[in-house]
């Protein structure tokens, strides 16, 4: 499963990109505005901390079909690591459809449904992006439909990749391996609490202590 950092804080993207356990990263209007750069030169600093094998997940604002291709064609053509996220409308699945065609390779986003994601499917999705943790937030079972979404694409071959988006714990995460997606897009402080476990530090503090204890001199 690869593992996406859902931020556009650079900082973030940097120690996550040294730690090299992320695959790319995702953004939205949202996180790129808490920022405060301009987008331009946001995106400028995201293209010139990530290697060139990571994915960077940009995202149209425009809500028309006209205006989603312009945007989406725009995004596409600054780096060959970009996949463009559209949001799950008429529109957007109008858009998908063209754009895939011109071999451009788009993240269908804001999807709460498998029947949305059986039409974004068709529409020759490159990724879909269930929203798990809104999904729970409404009482609704997040995991139930990347169940059902996972059962549908793997009955027909499609081949859409199931991206876990909106995490909210650990558990999302352990759910999400589980259940057999391609990908998460997490926040980095869930990436971080990943690795982070009570009996490794206790385990590391014994081996150290016992081989102060007993004198030993290491090779170098």
């Amino acid at each position: 499963m690869k593992i996406f950092l859902d931020s556009a804080n650079i900082d973030e993207i940097k120690e996550l990109e040294r730690l090299g356990v992320i695959d790319g990263i995702t953004t939205n209007p949202t996180l790129a505005s808490v920022t405060g750069k301009k987008f331009k030169d946001l995106v400028g600093e995201i293209f010139s901390t990530l290697s060139d094998d990571k994915i960077i997940n940009l995202e149209v604002i425009a809500t028309d079909y006209d205006n989603m291709l312009i945007q989406a064609r725009a995004l596409s053509a600054l780096d060959k690591r970009v996949v463009v996220k559209i949001p799950c409308t008429e529109d957007g699945l109008r858009a998908c459809k063209t754009l895939s065609g011109e071999g451009i390779r788009i993240n269908i986003t804001l999807v709460f449904s498998a029947m949305q994601a059986l039409l974004c499917a068709n529409a020759n999705a490159y990724y879909v992006s269930p929203f798990v943790g809104r999904l729970d937030d409404i009482s609704s079972s997040g995991i139930r439909t990347i169940d059902d979404i996972r059962t549908i694409y793997d009955n027909y071959g499609y081949k859409t990749q199931i991206l876990f988006a909106s995490v909210r714990s650990l558990e999302h995460i352990l759910q999400a391996s589980l259940s057999g997606v391609d990908i998460i897009t997490s926040p980095y402080k869930f990436i971080k609490q990943m690795y982070n476990h009570p009996l490794t530090d206790k385990g590391l503090d014994q081996f150290l202590s016992d081989w102060k204890n007993a004198n030993q001199e290491f090779i170098v």
